[in-house]
């Protein structure tokens, strides 16, 4: 049974009653303290570490160079992720145009998250999964209520678009501006129908790093994939690593088709004119 937080008690007993248990995100600070850095980070500045349980979330700020390690810890993790530019948030992931100016629906290492002004906000250094959509978005609402009954932020099944609309008002967005997301860990496969089937997921420990390409305001939902047929609400921690990489000028540089060397470039020009 849920207890209620509507009174003093109430909200303190629910709090002690979480004791000891990831139910929501769960930073460690000072970053460098936490343990699963990749050998990579080791000598680099630690930034950030944190858990997110299936079915919360988090928001992070951060610098141009940052690298962020995604961590499928026990096979189950859903990242839907939705950045835009920390200096202007009016620009934001456009997965319409991350897919179509790269010639490619299917993510992985060495493609561009694209913005809605033709500018990389991030590259895929590492893939070791391979299984995410671009198709299908978050889960909502109304779909949730459908299906577990119900699907409000703070119950036991929330929808992943009402833990974003929480991330976003972190800092200072409003659900308006919430475009749609990339889903990590969630293989989907486009049919010649058009339907979608499910490529499954790697399993535990499926790795993806983002390097950002602009300082960045990145959101997280870490929440059931909304076309996923079991029963029960599924979802499993997902681990951030973050770290500084360095000048992005001075990090190793993947082979990116034309498109995306354009949008790169935009982002480099952009960065000089801004300063940053």
């Amino acid at each position: 049974m849920t207890q209620s937080t509507s009174s003093t008690e109430g909200a303190q007993a629910h709090a002690r009653s979480m004791a000891g248990t990831v139910v929501e995100t769960m930073a460690t600070i000072p970053a460098s303290e936490a343990t699963g850095w990749p050998a990579e980070a080791v000598t680099a500045k630690k930034l950030w570490a944190e858990t997110v349980a299936g079915g919360n979330y988090t928001a992070l700020s951060v610098a141009r160079g940052a690298v962020i390690e995604l961590t499928d810890l026990y096979g189950d993790a859903n990242a839907h992720l939705v950045a835009y530019n920390a200096t202007d948030t009016s620009e934001r992931l456009n997965v319409a145009d991350t897919v179509k100016v790269q010639w490619q629906a299917y993510l992985g290492q060495g493609q561009l998250l694209l913005s809605d002004r033709g500018r990389a906000l991030a590259t895929i250094l590492k893939d070791t999964s391979g299984k995410h959509d671009t198709f299908a978005g978050v889960s909502t609402l109304e779909g949730n209520r459908d299906r577990y009954g119900d699907g409000t932020a703070y119950c036991a099944t929330p929808a992943g678009r009402e833990l974003l609309v929480l991330a976003a008002a972190k800092v200072g967005l409003e659900p308006r501006d919430i475009p749609p997301t990339v889903g990590l860990f969630k293989g989907y496969f486009v049919q010649p129908d058009g339907s979608l089937i499910s490529t499954g997921e790697a399993g535990a420990g499926a790795k993806v790093w983002l390097r950002a390409e602009m300082p960045l305001v990145i959101l997280i939902a870490n929440a059931p994939h909304p076309l996923d047929t079991r029963e029960g609400y599924h979802c499993t921690p997902l681990q951030i690593r973050i770290w500084d990489g360095g000048s992005n000028e001075n990090q190793p540089q993947l082979e990116l088709g034309l498109e995306a060397e354009r949008a790169l470039a935009n982002t480099h020009a952009y960065i000089a004119l801004k300063g940053i």
